[in-house]
């Protein structure tokens, strides 16, 4: 994500394709609030007694995780809370809250001892997860908008940059 940003202009990062679409700042934004309300709401759930029993029902979605999520074949509209605000309006800061949020997780996931495969909660599409399919999700889902925002970058009326002397 950080490389796919890298050497933007103000006026690039916000360009958006079209009023219901965002721009590359925004999906930036949107991965960031994605991760906080998932690691929130995975944490609230582990504070909960497991239920293993559960595991048969959700075992099977973890090739549906790692196929849906990246791919950009269909259009999904998450939450409105998710949804970019421009909270963040300094680049700079947003990519610093990027990095510290994806920090946060990573640091989770290598030190957890938590039983992940028996505890869960909802996504909206894809029904119940566990916490394991939740972590796998936050890197596919990082995955799905660094490919919209390389769409925002591909759109014909994207802004280019003019090289000094051309």
């Amino acid at each position: 994500m950080l490389q796919a940003v890298s050497g933007l202009s103000a006026e690039q990062r916000t360009f958006q394709p079209a009023e219901d679409r965002w721009s590359v700042a925004g999906c930036v934004e949107h991965i960031i609030l994605t991760e906080d309300f998932v690691f929130q709401t995975m944490h609230r759930v582990l504070e909960t007694p497991p239920q293993p029993a559960k595991q048969s029902e959700v075992r099977h979605k973890d090739p549906i995780v790692i196929e849906k999520v990246p791919a950009r074949n269909f259009r999904v509209m998450g939450p409105e809370m998710v949804h970019p605000k421009n909270r963040w309006p300094d680049f700079e800061e947003l990519l610093g809250r990027f990095h510290a949020t994806r920090q946060r997780s990573m640091s989770f996931a290598e030190a957890t001892e938590a039983d992940l495969r028996s505890h869960f909660f909802p996504h909206p599409f894809l029904g119940d997860l566990d916490c394991y399919q939740w972590l796998l999700f936050l890197g596919l889902h990082c995955e799905r908008h660094v490919r919209q925002l390389e769409e925002v970058k591909e759109d014909p009326r994207f802004p280019r940059i003019l090289v000094a002397g051309r």
